[in-house]
């Protein structure tokens, strides 16, 4: 059985600038001593008070979502996705990292102008009230015993990343690619010695090209190499109407495994490029699309 979701009652802890275009918010709550953490790229809700109105109407239970979903426009509160950065249980706090993309929707509105002391709700995987229940989280991460490794996204993935990064193995070798904004974005993080990690800054160039060319120059190592298959086609995805979200099951005999997030339009290409164009087998290659360019967050 797997772990129950339920809505979290938290307050804002603390609200630290990282770079010009991360924020981390630190959470923390009583609640969250029965908060299930599984690490990795764990996604959770964050659910967002409506001014003037905060959490009223947002409703509790096992059935919460069904009951959300049934409520007016008016006082729906506003569900976004974001990756948990880091846990500390014994603390009660919980690391979000926000991009801040200024008045561009509700998330980006909240935080910035977020305080200390400051409700909020999120949901997650609730610690299984038994051994038997699986402490499941929503974490898509999974290598398998791949002998090397790929990581690409732009900011939007680089929380996970970073949290990835920071749980491997010692041993794990790959490389990564991270796009971000500018200069001044990179993150500090820790990887294993095996790992390359790139923070490619765009610094005003079209957003995705300079992650596109780093993981094409990678990918040309690993062409017609042991770790490819047959060349195949792909069925198209209209990113502007279809979810791009694939996640292969785990498959131990795989020798590469790439994980792929960001905006969906860049993402879909990079992934016809290692399975169409290098060879990859498609269950070696998990990929997101977080967010959609010519879209505002809603």
């Amino acid at each position: 059985m797997a772990a129950r979701y339920r809505v979290f009652s938290v307050r804002v802890a603390a609200v630290t600038s990282l770079t010009p275009s991360f924020v981390r918010v630190t959470l923390t709550g009583d609640a969250l001593a029965e908060f299930s953490s599984v690490g990795l790229d764990q996604r959770i809700k964050i659910v967002l008070p409506i001014p003037g109105h905060g959490f009223t109407d947002l409703p509790d239970g096992e059935d919460w979502y069904g009951a959300w979903r049934a409520l007016p426009d008016a006082v729906r509160n506003p569900l976004r996705t974001y990756t948990v950065r880091s846990f500390r249980p014994d603390a009660r706090e919980l690391d979000i990292d926000f991009v801040a993309h200024g008045d561009t929707g509700p998330a980006s509105r909240w935080v910035s102008s977020c305080r200390v002391g400051e409700e909020l709700r999120i949901v997650g995987p609730a610690v299984p009230d038994s051994p038997a229940e699986l402490p499941t989280g929503a974490a898509e991460f999974d290598p398998g015993t791949a002998n090397r490794i790929l990581l690409a996204g732009d900011e939007t993935a680089a929380p996970a990343i970073c949290a990835i990064l920071e749980a491997l193995d010692v041993a794990t070798v790959g490389h990564v690619f991270i796009e971000v904004p500018t200069d001044a974005d990179r993150l500090p993080v820790s990887a294993p010695a095996g790992v390359e990690v790139r923070w490619i800054a765009r610094n005003g160039a079209t957003h995705g090209v300079r992650m596109t060319d780093q993981v094409h120059a990678w990918a040309s190592t690993v062409a017609s190499g042991p770790a490819c298959g047959d060349t195949v086609e792909l069925a198209d995805v209209d990113v502007d109407e279809q979810v791009l979200w694939d996640i292969p099951a785990a498959a131990d005999s795989r020798p590469v495994y790439a994980w792929i997030a960001g905006e969906a339009g860049c993402v879909k290409e990079l992934r016809r490029h290692l399975v169409r164009g290098v060879g990859l087998d498609r269950k070696q290659v998990a990929f997101m699309g977080y967010w959609r360019h010519g879209r505002a967050e809603n």
